[in-house]
């Protein structure tokens, strides 16, 4: 195994499939990368056995074709090390990889490359074709509602449903909810429901890049996987029953309140400085065409701002968490929002005129 390739063409790819990397694994061959040295270039491979990252690198002068596995870390290290313009010349001797450059001389230790776990998916399984700007997007409308560390762990993911001709992606912790629905007019009969855990979500939205190109999706019983033309995403699945998402979206909404969403955003903002570090709670009180945001904390510190709204219904007190509420206005994109209420114990869905598909739940809190 021997080849040739430049600092600027290879780290991007390091870094991006190290990502998901640990530093100490009880598999000390996860702690490695897969090296795998073809004709047509290099591919990187980076695993946890939950997810695995791929990379394809063609700008690569192959000498010597092989596979191998090394440190991530120290390679990584190395490469950033380097000027931008230096190349690296890599070279398979005995057990060791010899990495050279310029002056430089190094060798890393290494581990067989058949020993390292790939993911093996279902290869009879048919594509999902669809534009990296429509399955970004909804993942990034969505993703930020996702739990952390909940012992409901199929919270900790996001759930994509395919039906009559339509994804859905929807995210929740239980005190927030986000959905998003993708037409998709060429689907074939296809329908299922698969959760994704929380990293390999995270992974998803790092590499798939909003440039209008065309990915490959594929849906097993076990795994998802997300092909680009440099880059590759499997993960497994979560294998639970996802909640009854469309209950938690309030219909019966009788007070609409409608506001500049900026305004509302750095309103929040500044208000939340002072709101209680645990508790992050902020209290809306509508009244006629006025929001008055407060805020307040043990330190006896308080904060208040009036927003002017268009809003025709009962007089509102209700408090929320801030923190749901400014990354819901984050992933919106009007100028104009909508924030519906049933009343001061019910839950508020907010909705972008310009996105109808696209729905945010934000579950009241006590004041």
């Amino acid at each position: 195994m021997k080849f040739s390739v430049r600092r600027e063409a290879i780290l991007g790819p390091l870094q991006f499939v190290a990502s998901v990397v640990e530093r100490r694994h009880t598999l000390p061959i996860l702690s490695n990368l897969l090296l795998r040295l073809q004709a047509d270039g290099l591919c990187l491979v980076g695993s946890d056995q939950e997810v695995e990252l791929l990379a394809n690198i063609s700008d690569v002068e192959v000498l010597n074709e092989g596979a191998i596995t090394v440190p991530a870390r120290k390679l990584i290290d190395i490469c950033r090390s380097l000027r931008p313009e230096a190349t690296l010349d890599c070279e398979l001797v005995g057990d060791h990889l010899q990495v050279k450059s310029g002056r430089y001389r190094s060798q890393l230790g290494t581990l067989p490359a058949q020993d390292y776990p790939c993911i093996e998916i279902d290869e009879n399984v048919a594509p999902l074709k669809i534009s990296s700007d429509v399955f970004g997007n909804s993942l990034a409308k969505t993703g930020f509602a996702m739990a952390q560390q909940d012992v409901r762990y199929f919270f900790n993911g996001m759930l994509l449903k395919l039906s009559s001709s339509r994804l859905t992606t929807v995210a929740t912790n239980g005190q927030r909810l986000a959905t998003s629905v993708i037409d998709l007019p060429d689907l074939e009969e296809k329908s299922g429901e698969y959760i994704i855990p929380r990293k390999g979500v995270l992974e998803l939205l790092k590499m798939i890049k909003t440039d209008g190109s065309e990915l490959a999706v594929y849906f097993t019983a076990n795994h998802l996987q997300v092909v680009t033309d440099t880059g590759t995403v499997t993960t497994k699945l979560i294998d639970a029953t996802y909640p009854e998402f469309e209950a938690a979206i309030p219909g019966d909404n009788h007070n609409i309140v409608k506001l500049d969403r900026l305004d509302l955003k750095e309103a929040l903002t500044r208000t939340a400085i002072l709101s209680n570090e645990t508790y992050r709670n902020i209290r809306m009180v509508v009244t006629g065409d006025n929001l008055q945001l407060e805020a307040n904390n043990p330190n006896q510190e308080e904060a208040e701002e009036n927003i002017t709204i268009d809003y025709h219904g009962d007089d509102l007190d209700i408090g929320f968490n801030v923190e749901y509420l400014i990354d819901a206005l984050s992933v919106m994109k009007s100028e104009e929002i909508v924030m519906a209420f049933s009343d001061a114990g019910s839950a508020a869905l907010l909705t972008d005129p310009d996105d109808p598909d696209s729905r945010y739940v934000v579950s009241p809190m006590m004041l």
